[in-house]
């Protein structure tokens, strides 16, 4: 794969606005995307011996690396462009503080943003970059 690929929860409203964000500012075009409720990722996790059920929101796959919780947040914001590139240096915090407010903010992130009774459907110009 010449790409990275985000698997995200695709009834989270939260997340779909993450992708759209990503989308907006991903101008060399390095990430695909896939909900976490499609095939496509559990064909995929299996193949990293992994399962979605593991997982409780987003996932960065590079290469042969999976990245969760804050490292896949900061490995995603370090490819995109200003102004979201000035979240990237606080990647520096301790790791278990950056799970804990992630933790958080995954815990509660239906009851804050809200739930999408369905997944997504890209439109036909961004169709390319979803996999699912």
């Amino acid at each position: 794969m010449n790409y990275k690929v985000i698997l995200f929860d695709g009834v989270c409203n939260l997340c779909n606005y993450s992708v759209q964000t990503i989308i907006k500012y991903d101008k060399k075009r390095v990430f695909r995307f896939a909900s976490l409720q499609s095939e496509f990722s559990d064909v995929l996790l299996k193949k990293y011996n992994r399962s979605k059920k593991d997982f409780d929101s987003v996932i960065l796959i590079d290469g042969n690396n999976i990245y969760e919780k804050a490292s896949a947040f900061f490995e995603i914001i370090k490819y995109l462009r200003f102004p979201l590139i000035l979240l990237y240096p606080f990647r520096i915090l301790p790791n278990a503080l950056l799970n804990k407010v992630y933790d958080l903010i995954a815990k509660k992130r239906y009851k804050w943003f809200g739930k999408r009774k369905e997944c997504m459907i890209p439109t036909p110009e961004l169709k390319s970059l979803f996999l699912d």
